[in-house]
């Protein structure tokens, strides 16, 4: 008769593996359970939580057996807070296992076991490296709360800090709190739709120090407008940009269509390497711009540019890989679904002195083959696509038209292993694939491969 597990039962096991999302996995007769804040090797007492037919959770109740990598984790609200998942495990342990995630999806949904995969780039100091923090405020028991949601809730989990945020973002997020019942001011209550400030969004660029902060509220009309921005001016005395964005939806999604400038300009301005680029409150801009420079200068090698070559970049974005690529090509065609990503890479091919980029908006699987009935020809395409990984029809494009070389640029090793293998049963070969710790203390492992045509 086969083992039953059921919920409320109380197990010591042998945690296997971690998930993609960073929870543990042991098995009970061959039943997988999914428990957060364990690790490899360990030897855990747990308690079910959920049972389906094929798999089922528990919670953690008593460490019998530590890793070696087992930490405290320096912030005090990790196990609450859905943020990070790998706090508890060393940072050394970090990069170890997200090799091993891209390592066995590349040979469980790639069947690659050929293809190198590297050990990943991380930081020298992995904290404070998140240069936007998005922050939901709300009351409870008549008291403004802010941080950072639980695990698969809404709830928040309220805190003054967050130690992979600047400390710029921290201070606002405290001071903001503490200050709206003063002035008379309402956190937003999403089951009501009512109160004021929804979101606090911090953006800081790395290589010129400038702040800007967003005000996400549910009204067009800010209410003690004037004494806010002092408050903010207070904390970040050399502030850039305060923006007020009007989200008067009852609604998940953090933004609103309208954004209204309240003090300083409307864009702040980073670096990477020695490209510039203006980010506004709604442009798409990479979270961690020291790693962003790791990861595009992987593309850039991998690319092999001499000059003579016309690159397509696709899922351009704010043309950041576009404007790289440029600077060591002949010509850089980039496309992106979203309008307004587009002009922003048109005004920073500008900013930048570029004239040998162009872009163009919709999508990439319709642009690009129009490009080629057009007669254009390409040496290399990057792809850097969502979560999801490439569109179908973009596979078939390139499977047809058979660019020299192919850099895929990718946040989800999963989709990455299921494209490199379309593409090698279509006629390629990848050389190797080299990940890069965008997110520390998180699961996430972005990776860069590279493809030749055989």
């Amino acid at each position: 008769m086969a083992y039953t597990v059921n919920k409320n039962d109380r197990l010591t096991v042998s945690v296997e593996d971690l998930t993609h999302d960073g929870a543990g996995v042991a098995k009970v007769e061959g039943y997988p359970l999914f428990i957060p804040n364990v690790l490899p090797g360990e030897e855990v007492e747990v308690q079910v939580t959920k049972t389906n037919k094929k798999y089922g959770f528990a919670k953690l109740i008593d460490v019998k057996k530590a890793s070696p990598d087992r930490i405290e984790p320096p912030c005090p609200v990790f196990w609450d807070c859905g943020g990070c998942q790998l706090q508890h495990l060393s940072y050394e342990g970090q990069l170890v296992q997200k090799r091993k995630t891209v390592r066995d999806v590349m040979d469980r949904i790639g069947k690659l076991p050929h293809v190198p995969v590297h050990p990943v780039k991380g930081m020298d100091n992995p904290w404070r490296y998140r240069n936007k923090s998005q922050i939901p405020f709300s009351e409870r028991n008549g008291k403004t709360i802010a941080g950072f949601y639980e695990t698969r809730t809404h709830d928040i989990v309220d805190t003054d800090q967050c130690i992979i945020q600047t400390e710029e973002a921290d201070a606002l997020m405290a001071t903001i709190k503490h200050k709206l019942h003063e002035l008379g001011l309402h956190a937003y209550d999403e089951v009501k739709h009512r109160g004021m400030l929804r979101h606090l969004v911090v953006r800081k660029a790395r290589a010129t120090g400038e702040v800007m902060v967003v005000l996400v509220t549910r009204t067009k009309n800010l209410a003690q407008k004037e004494a806010i921005i002092d408050v903010v001016k207070t904390v970040v005395p050399d502030v850039t940009s305060i923006m007020l964005n009007v989200n008067s939806k009852k609604t998940n999604v953090i933004f609103g269509e309208e954004t209204i400038l309240l003090y300083g300009k409307p864009v702040i301005v980073d670096k990477i390497g020695d490209t510039q680029f203006e980010i506004s409150a709604r442009s798409f801009y990479q979270i961690n711009p020291e790693q962003t420079e790791v990861l595009y200068g992987q593309a850039l090698e991998y690319a092999q540019l001499t000059g003579d070559e016309t690159v397509i970049d696709a899922y351009c974005g704010i043309g950041t890989i576009s404007l790289f690529l440029a600077k060591q090509a002949k010509e850089v065609y980039g496309v992106e679904i979203v309008p307004q990503a587009i002009e922003d890479a048109k005004r920073n091919a500008e900013l930048n002195h570029i004239e040998n980029a162009y872009f163009e908006a919709g999508p990439a699987e319709v642009v690009i083959p129009n490009w080629y009935k057009s007669g254009k020809k390409f040496d290399v395409l990057v792809v850097d696509p969502p979560r999801k990984g490439c569109d179908e029809q973009l596979l078939n494009t390139i499977l047809t038209h058979k660019p020299g070389r192919i850099v895929y640029v990718s946040c989800n090793p999963a989709t990455l292993a299921r494209d490199l293998r379309i593409l090698e049963d279509g006629g390629y070969r990848t050389e190797e694939v080299q990940p890069v710790d965008m997110f520390p203390h998180s699961s996430h492992v972005e990776c860069v491969a590279w493809l030749r045509k055989i």
